[in-house]
């Protein structure tokens, strides 16, 4: 299964990558381009924060929450027997790495850089493909949990028999 969420994350991060490099070309100026209407517009903003723009001031931090995140995935991930469970996780680490990239290798420096976000949902936040496949990774990762599908096989001194 590790492989399936290597293939998930790796087609998340270039679709990430390559819409950015088309925002950053398309969208320069403050240009927008309307979508839906004034629900979903194309519009350029380099984020040095999290989510909303928090901790503007601590870029650096997300990187390294970031790097921990891609280990931390990636480790969870080669213990996963569960298809949804290895594309969930595939979505979150191809998610998870296109911020990592953009904070280690984007202006205005190394591990300070700031995360290209230019899908603007009315005015509420701007994203960009990899939060969308976060936020799907762990909408899927819920529903999974719910339904009481398991990621990894579970040992039989943790589930004696009754």
């Amino acid at each position: 299964m590790f492989w399936s969420t290597l293939g998930v994350a790796l087609v998340l991060l270039l679709v990430d990558q390559a819409s950015k490099w088309w925002a950053v070309g398309a969208l320069g100026d403050s240009e927008s381009i309307d979508v839906v209407g004034d629900v979903i517009r194309f519009w350029l903003v380099y984020n040095p924060g999290a989510a909303f723009s928090m901790g503007t001031g601590v870029t650096w931090v997300f990187t390294i929450f970031a790097g921990v995140a891609v280990v931390a995935i990636a480790w969870y991930a080669w213990r996963v027997r569960s298809t949804p469970w290895a594309y969930a996780l595939g979505l979150l680490l191809g998610g998870a790495t296109s911020h990592f990239g953009d904070r280690l290798f984007r202006e205005p420096g190394f591990a300070r850089g700031h995360v290209v976000d230019f899908i603007d949902y009315a005015g509420f936040f701007v994203g960009n493909v990899a939060d969308i496949g976060i936020f799907a990774g762990a909408v899927t990762i819920v529903v999974l949990s719910f339904k009481g599908i398991e990621a990894v096989d579970r040992d039989p001194v943790d589930n004696p028999a009754d």
